[in-house]
Order: structure tokens, then sequence, then C-alpha cells
């Protein structure tokens, strides 16, 4: 588990993280969001020891990181793939820091197979791709067996194969209980894999919640309508207090749910040939909830939201 209590971190003037409290609990993943600059990898660097609070506390399983005897037993993180020498190997890099954990040499094996990487285990890390680098890194996070595992954007890099191991992966270490801690600028991956969102915008957290009340708090959603009698099932619907709009062949319902709307149109002898529930994605409900948090704006961005 990890637990933050009014977390506070500033470099001068500037607050980076403002004073939250949250928990991430074991036995799901919990993905971690928020604009550029909304505080995460300081966050992250805070429960990892690499940061001191200005204020408050984070600790791992009731203690703070440093003061874990066997760091790499307890909590495996991927925050850099990249802070690697570039001369060493694979299985060498591996090595010291089983070496320097009492980790017995053998796990150094398991995690390359587990990673996809034991048949380059010897080539040099700077011969490495972005993704191969991402896997050794992830190799590095799971080399104690650690109950608590927190990456940062871990699939940067990543085909989509490897998109989708990670995304199993995460969901394995959630299923065995372990507390699996995600921070990702991808949404549709995100949605596929996390149970819970943390969302922090300028240092503040703005949601904190499962996934499933995230997009029903956050996520637009309408009924899609289509019927031979579009005309009349529009009239109806606006009789029952609906709000429809017409785009192309369609109809878009709000303020009825799809039940309601079907029952209504049976009840009038109304053919339908579609009746479907659309809601936006976690990116669009993302996108919504962080619009007065995001630090750097596009001005083309800003154009094409005013068209």
């Amino acid at each position: 588990m990890i637990r933050a209590q009014a977390l506070t971190k500033t470099f001068g003037d500037t607050t980076a993280v403002d004073g939250i409290d949250f928990t991430v609990e074991p036995g799901r993943v919990t993905g971690f969001l928020g604009p550029n600059g909304a505080g995460k990898s300081t966050t992250m660097r805070m429960i990892l020891g690499l940061d001191a609070p200005t204020r408050g506390t984070v600790t791992v399983n009731g203690h703070r990181y440093a003061d874990s005897p066997a760091p790499l037993r307890e909590v495996g993180a991927l925050l850099d793939a990249h802070a690697i020498h570039p001369g060493r190997s694979a299985r060498d890099h591996l090595r010291w820091l089983a070496a320097s954990n009492g980790i017995a040499t053998s796990r150094v094996g398991e995690v390359l197979d587990l990673v996809g990487l034991d048949a380059v285990g010897g080539r040099r890390v700077g011969k490495f791709s972005l993704g191969m680098g991402q896997r050794l890194g992830i190799a590095a996070a799971l080399l104690g067996d650690p109950q608590v595992v927190v990456l940062d954007e871990p699939v940067n890099g990543l085909d989509p194969e490897g998109i989708r191991w990670v995304r199993s992966l995460a969901r394995q270490l959630a299923d065995e209980g372990r507390t699996v801690f995600i921070s990702s600028h991808l949404m549709s991956e995100m949605a596929l894999t996390a149970d819970h969102l943390i969302v922090i915008g300028r240092g503040r957290i703005l949601a904190d919640c499962s996934m499933s009340d995230f997009m029903s708090e956050h996520a637009a959603s309408y009924v899609r309508v289509q019927s031979p009698a579009s005309a009349q099932v529009e009239a109806l619907l606006l009789d029952h207090g609906a709000d429809v709009a017409r785009v192309g062949s369609e109809l878009r319902v709000q303020a009825l749910d799809a039940p309601t709307v079907g029952e209504l149109a049976a009840a009038h002898g109304l053919v339908l040939h579609e009746l479907t529930l659309v809601r936006s994605s976690l990116e669009d409900a993302f996108m919504t909830l962080t619009a007065d948090s995001v630090e750097y704006h596009a001005s083309a961005a800003r154009e094409a939201v005013a068209a």
C-alpha cells in the first residue's frame, strides 16, 4: 500500500505538489493521470525517496521507502528506463542490482525471460531500442519480486504486442494481491488496464475514484437512434422531455436512457433500426476534467477547440 498525507513539494516559489492525500490499495491497478507539469513525476519521486517532501508524508507499507532494509524486495519501480550505463550488458545490470539487494542471481534469468530479453541479455544496453530499454526497466522493477510496483509511462516505445504484454502483466500483478501504480498518457490503454484512477492537475487531486465512477461522472453520453420514422420519433422524444440533436440520419438523445427510448417507440408502434448508448472515451473525460489544469497549450489546439 502507498499512502500520501498532505504531501507537498515546492521548488522555490513553485508548488509542484500541493497538499495531496491518496491511498494506492493492493489488489488493483491504480492509474495516475494528469497533464504535463501536473506533479505526477514529482509525486512518484517522493514515493521512492528521490525527492524529499517539503511538507507531509508518503509511506510504502507503513514506512518511508528509504527505511526499507531491502528496497527492491519491497518496491519495484520504473521511472527512467535510460538511467543505465550504456556500456553494461542487460544481464550485468540486473546482476549488480541483485547482488546489492541480496537477491539470488538465478532471478536475473527469470526476469529477462519474463520481459522477453533473454536472447539479448548479453548485449550492451547502449545498443538497445527504446522498447527494449523499457522492457529492461520493467525487468529491474520486478527483480526483487516486490509487493509494490510503481511504473512511470511503462509502454513508451513498445509495439502493440509489448503494450498488450504490459497490460496483462499489470493485471496479473494486481490479481496476485500486489499494489500496482501506473502513470501514463496513453488513455486508451489506461482505460483497458486501470481499476482505479487518481487524477492530478496543477499539483492537486482532481479525482480519486474507480474507473467506472470516473466515467459515470465525467464522460458525456447520449443514446443514438436510427429509425425509418425519425421525424415521428424525434417529436415523440421531445414531447417526453428529451434533448434531441439530428446528425445526418441519426438522432442523438440525452435526458432519456436507452430503455425508455425503446419503450416509448414500441408503445407508439415506431420501428427503430438502432438504439445504442454512446459514451465518450476516457481521453474525452480526462480532457474535460483537466481543461483548466493544462499548463502548456499549443496554439493550433486552441484554434481547433474554438472551431
